[in-house]
């Protein structure tokens, strides 16, 4: 089986998978770390969003193989101790109801606020659009990622 030198969340990995292996299934199987989800596996819902060398990337469409040599950051290297500022707003409009979403939710709201800084509530509905919440908490998701522009 192929070995591959992943960098996650500041951390070298040096994994044995099949070169077309997700990288979901590495992050959540081989390496433990389940705080990015599944939820379709076709690269539709957002729930398994991380960031790959900054930017909001479905986890689920990107190949192990394709993987190496990059820069991944998932939900549990975002900050150490959850205190990230779109963390932050997502607590303090209290943005989770069931919770499945969240994580692919944050993820996509931190690499957007990278890239603008002071978006208007159009361009945050761009944004997030294609991130599912079977709550449908969208305003909720809106007013913490405004917030957390501010922060």
């Amino acid at each position: 089986m192929p070995k591959f030198n992943l960098k996650i969340n500041n951390t070298s990995y040096a994994i044995e998978a099949d070169s077309d292996m997700p990288l979901l299934w590495v992050l959540r199987d081989k390496i433990n770390l389940v705080g990015t989800k599944f939820g379709c596996g076709i690269g539709q819902c957002g729930a398994c969003t991380v960031h790959v060398n900054g930017n909001a990337t479905r986890s689920c469409l990107l190949q192990v193989s394709q993987a190496e040599g990059m820069n991944i950051t998932t939900i549990e290297g975002l900050s150490e101790h959850g205190d990230h500022p779109v963390q932050q707003a997502w607590k303090e409009v209290d943005v989770p109801q069931c919770g499945y979403c969240q994580a692919g939710q944050i993820m996509t709201a931190s690499a957007f606020l990278n890239t603008n800084s002071s978006p208007s509530d159009s361009e945050i509905r761009d944004a997030m659009h294609g991130n599912i919440c079977r709550c449908a908490a969208y305003n909720s998701i809106q007013e913490a990622v405004k917030l957390a522009s501010k922060k």
